[in-house]
């Protein structure tokens, strides 16, 4: 039987013990809390410029591969800088800053307004026509989770996929190759497709191989060196356990396919049926991660790097198997010249 006196000991055991677990606890928390004052930067144009300078320069993970000399970059925009700049210069040359890193994920994001690079495309012939495109399709395709799909009168399916942010699910694609097996083969136009959700990448590429296939690889970063990455992690494409493609593909691409377009467009390059016709990708393989400055700024950059199967960076883009440009006299006469190359491969 325990009386009131052990009852009254026995709690002020369970409390020493409780406050003994407990200091210790409370001493790692106000040393961290320390470390972390100690790395914090002020909120004014010097403290935003240096804490997004240290982010790119610890985190980003292409210095190394595009060579950029990030101190020297430091050095000419820290002379940019004035004490009393506004927001808005300030963000001018923080963007400018980015833009040398020539990078179509970099980000930088105000409450007034977006920095982005898009000279990975704009220097590039466009190779795409919308009215053109919308021409082939007429008014009597479908649509099936983003993706504008027809038979064209000479039997050759058409799938036209705009953005992989739309999502396209196994339903979607068990509809799409149902209605298209009566073809001799699929164009599938990713044009224009600035990229978006990596897994309906993989979810669409899995339908048309019936074997694992390696398709590249990742690495992450490991340290805040420029070369601190992890080994390299195999990316494995898994056939789909429902309909599969068994007849030719050829995929259409431009220099705005990009990011996870990219990813889409160097998977289906290892399987045996697929061509890939048109002008080289966009790019974009680096696997983008945000952060934020002192002022609340958002900033968005490449943190994981792609590779290929044989560990090929594919940041500035995929060439196709067959180079094929749209033709100014064929565009006038509503001919896309990059579809009808398409079919006269699958025809033949």
């Amino acid at each position: 039987m325990i009386n009131n006196r052990d009852r009254k000991e026995s709690k002020k055991g369970r409390a020493i013990r409780i406050l003994t677990l407990l200091i210790p606890i409370i001493l790692l928390l106000f040393i961290a809390s320390s470390c972390i004052r100690e790395d914090e930067y002020t909120n004014n144009p010097q403290g935003n410029f240096d804490a997004l300078w240290t982010i790119i320069d610890e985190k980003y993970c292409f210095l190394e591969y595009k060579q950029i000399n990030w101190d020297s970059i430091h050095t000419v925009y820290q002379k940019r800088l004035t004490a009393d700049m506004s927001n808005y210069d300030l963000f001018e040359v923080l963007s400018d800053m980015l833009a040398t890193l020539k990078d179509g994920h970099v980000n930088l994001y105000s409450a007034a307004n977006q920095a982005r690079y898009w000279d990975w495309f704009e220097d590039y012939p466009r190779n795409f026509n919308e009215s053109i495109v919308e021409d082939y399709l007429g008014t009597d395709y479908r649509i099936a989770g983003g993706a504008k799909y027809k038979i064209l009168d000479d039997n050759v399916g058409y799938i036209y996929y705009e953005l992989f942010s739309n999502g396209i699910g196994n339903g979607n694609l068990d509809e799409i190759l149902q209605h298209m097996a009566i073809c001799n083969g699929i164009i599938i136009d990713v044009r224009n497709n600035g990229g978006g959700n990596l897994s309906n990448s993989s979810t669409f590429a899995a339908r048309f191989t019936n074997q694992k296939t390696l398709t590249g690889y990742i690495r992450h970063k490991t340290g805040k060196g420029h070369n601190d990455f992890s080994d390299p992690v195999a990316i494995y494409l898994e056939p789909s356990n429902s309909i599969r493609w068994q007849k030719k593909v050829v995929v259409l691409t431009n220099r705005h396919s990009y990011s996870a377009t990219n990813d889409f467009v160097n998977s289906m390059r290892y399987l045996p049926r697929v061509t890939i016709l048109g002008d080289k990708t966009g790019g974009g393989s680096g696997m983008p991660f945000s952060s934020e400055l002192p002022n609340g700024w958002s900033v968005r950059f490449s943190a994981s790097p792609h590779f290929d199967a044989e560990m090929n960076q594919i940041e500035f883009g995929i060439d196709p198997d067959i180079k094929v440009d749209m033709l100014s006299q064929d565009e006038d006469k509503g001919i896309d010249t990059m579809i009808e190359a398409a079919r006269t491969l699958l025809k033949n």
